[in-house]
C-alpha cells in the first residue's frame, strides 16, 4: 500500500463525511486537482503553506485505489507530488489525524 497525504480543515473533513467524498479546498479548485504530499514532503508542505492554522487534519490515503486518476507529477523542487484529478473518496481514507502546531508555528503530523 503507497500512503500519502492531504492536510485540509477539520470543517472540510466533516463536510466530506457528510457527502462521502472530498472535493479539493479553494487551492485545489484553482489548480484542477487534490494536491497530496508524500510523507517525507508532509513537513515541508505543512510549512510552507499550513503555518500558522490549529484546525488542521492530515488525511492519510490509499493511492493504490484511486487508480488512473492519481497522478505523480514535478512540482516544488522537481520532486514529484500525487495529484488526484477526481474527488477524494473517503473510503481511501485510512486514518484522520490531528495535525497540532509545534513551537515554530508550523503544523506536524504523528505518522
Amino acid at each position: 500500500m503507497t500512503l500519502i497525504y492531504k492536510l485540509l480543515s477539520q470543517k472540510e473533513w466533516m463536510g466530506a463525511l457528510g457527502r462521502g467524498y472530498f472535493e479539493g479546498s479553494a487551492v485545489d479548485h484553482v489548480d484542477g486537482y487534490i494536491h497530496f504530499s508524500t510523507a517525507a514532503q508532509l513537513p515541508e508542505t505543512a510549512a510552507k503553506y499550513f503555518h500558522g492554522r490549529e484546525d488542521l487534519v492530515a488525511l492519510e490515503v490509499d493511492a493504490d485505489v484511486l487508480g488512473e486518476a492519481l497522478r505523480w507529477e514535478p512540482s516544488r523542487g522537481g520532486d514529484l507530488f500525487p495529484h488526484l484529478y477526481a474527488d477524494l473518496p473517503v473510503t481511501a481514507v485510512k486514518r484522520a489525524l490531528m495535525a497540532e502546531l509545534g513551537p515554530d508555528g508550523a503544523p506536524r503530523v504523528e505518522l
